[in-house]
């Protein structure tokens, strides 16, 4: 395995940690804060990071099986992101999350865990 692939590998599994600090934390406490914001978006960085990695380590083509769930994953991720943080910045302080963006979190970190159980199963694998 390439230096960036490898590299790529960890950097995803510090993606899952960040991720799941998050919503774990917004899943139990039903609101948003700095804590959990923090998490996130070192998440999202660290996510695009790791893909970047593997698409350069990588020797197959970019666009695999694996390759648009990650990516749909990645979107999802930054989409939660992006509305999380919108919520936040009306009132800069702790804010609860509406019921369809606590639910759309919640799936969309399950469709992130299914991208990066594919991956470990085609590295488990391969």
């Amino acid at each position: 395995m390439s230096p960036v692939l490898i590299a790529g590998v960890i950097i995803v599994n510090l993606a899952l940690i960040a991720y799941s600090i998050a919503i774990i934390t917004q899943q139990r406490k039903k609101l948003v804060n700095r804590f959990i914001l923090a998490f996130l978006t070192s998440g999202v960085i660290l996510d695009i990071t790791a893909t970047v990695c593997m698409i350069i380590g990588s020797e197959n083509s970019f666009i695999t099986f694996h390759g648009v769930i990650g990516y749909l994953a990645l979107a999802v991720m930054l989409i939660d992101g992006i509305l999380l943080w919108k919520l936040w910045l009306k009132t800069k302080t702790s804010t609860e999350v509406y019921p369809r963006l606590h639910l759309y979190s919640r799936y969309a970190y399950a469709w992130w865990v299914i991208a990066y159980i594919t991956g470990a199963l085609i590295v488990a694998v391969g």
